[in-house]
């Protein structure tokens, strides 16, 4: 396959490179960050949309939630489409339950009964989804309006993110001060880095809730697409789509990515697990583990457009969801309807449930620590 905007070294992320290439054909210096309202909320709140544009990449973030209102890249011809799901108007995110282009926090997905105990003490969080928590509760970082610093750092543009989140919101402890920085570099690569702190022992795990169509928002379904993952094992849910504890091994199954095939080859196979999610909607657990270096772990690919995005990460788990709750209701960007199977999640984390779940990796954070956390979005065509 021909990358015509960029050439990747072949075993790169194997070596911890974070993303290296060789060329780039489209790659462009970066503009400086464009600021303009998008909206304003019921309080008066104003909402502002950043632009930024770098190596063929452009990228669309409102401080509300810090969402990802559109990402536009170029497919094997040159012709640019928002491979991302969302909505033109502020309302619709404020209302919406979807969680598009999100950042997400205190906790990215599920923790059952929203209940956790940390330190010999039990906190209740916010219950959000039937009995459980998920993705910080029902006011979660997706609601907040970030303050948000732009830069331009030698070739790279992108944005600072800031919020702090008080003690005892949506239940959790302590005071946590967040970053998150997002940032385009030189060959179009969108980069994100998470950093917190906390003044009381807590629980952290932040992601990023876009939906992926590599044809275009709008286009129809992301069957087609051909996925690959790195990733041996599952972990399995139970009817609330918590895990039941088990690392599942993939062989034989419908989870099995770790050779490329289309998303949809086998998603109608019956597989107790894929009825009881209407779909994927599962953690996948990473061959290699939490790394101090993002490493390539999961490549999507459209045929149609020739589009391609690799995920590097230092995260031990991918959540991969199917868009199995979209229903036809939400009108997207293009004015086009969004039905079951239109876009698809791929999130970079530990996995659900870790506060209740001892044998999966610890997503504690105490008082003189620092959350961190990096993921790369490598685009080709």
């Amino acid at each position: 396959m021909e990358l015509n905007r960029r050439t990747v070294i072949a075993g790169a992320a194997a070596a911890g490179l974070a993303a290296t290439t060789a060329g780039t054909a489209h790659a462009s210096s970066g503009r400086k960050p464009v600021k303009e309202l998008f909206g304003t909320l019921a309080d008066g709140t104003r909402v502002h949309r950043w632009s930024l544009e770098n190596g063929g990449t452009r990228l669309k973030v409102l401080s509300y939630g810090g969402i990802v209102q559109s990402l536009e890249i170029p497919d094997r011809h040159g012709r640019y489409a928002n491979v991302s799901l969302g909505y033109d108007d502020l309302a619709a995110y404020v209302t919406g339950t979807t969680f598009f282009g999100a950042t997400i926090g205190r906790y990215g997905n599920r923790i059952a009964k929203g209940r956790f105990t940390l330190d010999g003490r039990t906190y209740q969080l916010s219950v959000n989804d039937g009995e459980n928590s998920l993705h910080g509760g029902a006011k979660g970082f997706n609601t907040k309006v970030w303050d948000v610093e732009p830069f331009t750092a030698g070739t790279d543009v992108g944005l600072h993110l800031y919020d702090t989140s008080a003690d005892g919101e949506m239940g959790y402890p302590g005071t946590l001060r967040t970053r998150v920085t997002f940032t385009l570099n030189r060959h179009g690569d969108w980069r994100i880095d998470y950093a917190a702190t906390t003044d009381r022992p807590t629980v952290v795990n932040l992601t990023n809730h876009t939906y992926y169509n590599l044809a275009g928002e709008g286009s129809g379904s992301i069957c087609g697409h051909e996925l690959w993952l790195a990733a041996s094992r599952y972990t399995p849910t139970d009817a609330g789509l918590i895990p039941t504890g088990e690392l599942a091994k993939v062989t034989g199954t419908p989870f099995d990515f770790t050779r490329p095939k289309p998303v949809g080859r086998d998603l109608r196979t019956g597989h107790g697990q894929l009825v009881t999610a209407k779909g994927y909607d599962h953690n996948f657990v990473l061959d290699k583990g939490v790394t101090a270096r993002p490493e390539h772990v999961v490549t999507l690919r459209d045929p149609g457009s020739g589009r391609t995005l690799r995920i590097l990460t230092d995260q031990p788990g991918v959540q991969f969801y199917s868009g199995n709750f979209l229903d036809g209701t939400l009108v997207g960007t293009s004015g086009r309807t969004y039905r079951q199977g239109d876009g698809l999640c791929l999130e970079t984390q530990h996995f659900p449930d870790s506060p209740n779940q001892p044998s999966f990796p610890s997503t504690v954070l105490r008082p003189g620590q620092t959350y961190r956390s990096t993921t790369i979005h490598a685009f080709g065509s």
